[in-house]
């Protein structure tokens, strides 16, 4: 009998045990998600104002009413938030427009591309098939300014920081404005 017991008590308590621990993961994982979500929701807006302080040449438009296209490529970490950072904005009377790419040969034009940090593998080819276009190119992943991408966004105790390889953007044909240089870690 006191087996019995015993056992129904530990099958309780176990049981109890178990719905804390998955209560806590929930927890810990929708805090990590917001967390996340609202990272990405900054850099949405960081990549619409790059359009107000970056000068794209007349070239990089095939006419007056061509769109302006930030495009993802890989995985959308932004999910909503760059479509509403952008919704009904203009860059110098063009619309702009969000694209969501899975593979660089899939990129017609594009103004500003966000590359995913797990398309790390083929930055080379990515960054290969840019060259010589107006492209500025953006990612979080790790050295990304140092192996060739124009802007990367650096997370520094809680803060999301700009590193800027400046002849990358001149290889672009990119006029980036001194007052975001100012704020920004100058990589060459």
């Amino acid at each position: 009998m006191k087996i019995e017991i015993i056992n129904k008590s530990f099958s309780y308590t176990a049981k109890t045990f178990c719905v804390f621990l998955i209560s806590l993961f929930l927890i810990f994982a929708f805090q990590l998600q917001a967390q996340t979500s609202r990272e990405y929701s900054i850099k949405a807006v960081f990549l619409y104002n790059f359009t107000q302080f970056i000068d794209w040449p007349a070239t990089a438009f095939s006419n007056a009413e061509s769109p302006f296209i930030i495009g993802i490529l890989g995985d959308d970490p932004f999910h909503a938030s760059l479509d509403e950072a952008v919704a009904g904005e203009k860059v110098k009377d063009h619309p702009i427009t969000v694209q969501r790419y899975q593979d660089v040969k899939d990129i017609t034009t594009c103004h500003i591309l966000f590359i995913n940090r797990k398309e790390e593998g083929k930055m080379k080819e990515i960054l290969s098939a840019l060259s010589g276009k107006n492209v500025l190119t953006v990612s979080d992943m790790a050295d990304f300014a140092a192996i060739g991408g124009i802007v990367r966004f650096a997370s520094e105790k809680n803060k999301i920081r700009l590193q800027i390889n400046l002849p990358a953007s001149k290889n672009a044909e990119l006029n980036i404005s001194s007052k975001l240089l100012q704020v920004a870690d100058i990589v060459r």
